[in-house]
């Protein structure tokens, strides 16, 4: 396959063996061994010119895929055994980013010193590989179809929560209507923002709640509630801290939104780049505890 590539890419028998330091004949030897094997034409010659069939174009591309994935395997090989450089090219939710990323990304940097992050936080799902991300974090009940490679991480709840001050004010729902007497504040990114999907003891509802404030970031429906502006859902991320302090309260209990996951996608590859994979296996290892 190496050497069939060399004769394309040189256009010639005789400089390709020389580069690979063979006789033109024991060259042309090889080629005529892999056609007889493949039971088809690869290239036709004559006295004057070479040129590709349709079947050998076919076959050429994909001996170079090939070999240059195997290149690809070798030197990450050769490289595991030395340190991790190079620039990470990250993507995660601003949310997201800002309160589990910010804690735990020192330890991961102070453990791989030579190599770079390049962190960009947007509450937008952004192309992967249009803008040249090696891997993008994603927090979603689920995944739409794609090319990329998927690997789940970690799961995160939705709370239902309000400030005690609001509560006092307005008092606390005890079901699913009581929310038509609230205010409600909703994340825009969401599929529906004005209509919750709960499961709760008879199963699963669906409420069109009394928006009084939408915004596309958690953390400023965080703060929102904290001032005692309404009732909302918060990521447990987010939510567990200001609960675990008191200055939120969960309401709703028996009441669920459908569990969102911590997914960490990145383009197709059959060989993982080392910066991405020790990158993804510290994730693993830190979110679980850590959501």
């Amino acid at each position: 396959m190496r050497s069939f590539r060399r004769v394309i890419e040189r256009g010639s028998f005789s400089r390709a063996a020389e580069e690979l330091g063979l006789s033109s004949a024991g060259l042309g030897k090889q080629i005529r061994w892999l056609e007889e094997r493949l039971g088809t034409v690869l290239i036709q010659r004559t006295t004057r010119r070479m040129g590709l069939t349709e079947t050998g174009r076919a076959y050429y591309e994909e001996c170079c895929r090939i070999l240059d994935e195997i290149d690809a395997v070798e030197h990450s090989i050769a490289a595991d055994a030395g340190h991790v450089t190079g620039r990470l090219r990250v993507n995660a939710p601003l949310s997201f980013g800002l309160t589990v990323l910010s804690p735990i990304l020192p330890a991961f940097m102070a453990t791989y010193p030579d190599l770079t992050i390049d962190l960009t936080l947007s509450d937008h799902l952004l192309d992967v590989v249009g803008s040249g991300f090696d891997v993008s974090i994603r927090v979603r009940s689920e995944l739409a179809d794609s090319s990329l490679i998927a690997r789940r991480l970690a799961d995160v709840d939705q709370i239902i929560c309000a400030a005690p001050a609001y509560l006092e004010r307005r008092g606390a729902p005890l079901d699913l209507d009581d929310l038509h007497r609230h205010d409600c504040l909703a994340y825009t990114l969401a599929d529906n923002p004005g209509v919750w999907h709960l499961k709760g003891p008879k199963g699963d509802m669906s409420i069109a709640v009394p928006v009084r404030l939408s915004a596309n970031n958690s953390i400023m429906l965080r703060d929102m509630l904290l001032a005692g502006m309404g009732i909302g859902a918060l990521p447990s991320f987010i939510a567990k801290p200001q609960i675990d302090s008191g200055a939120l309260v969960p309401v709703l209990k028996d009441h669920v939104f459908p569990q969102r996951h911590v997914y960490a996608v990145y383009p197709t590859s059959r060989h993982l780049q080392r910066k991405v994979r020790v990158f993804l296996d510290f994730l693993a290892d830190t979110l679980e505890a850590r959501l």
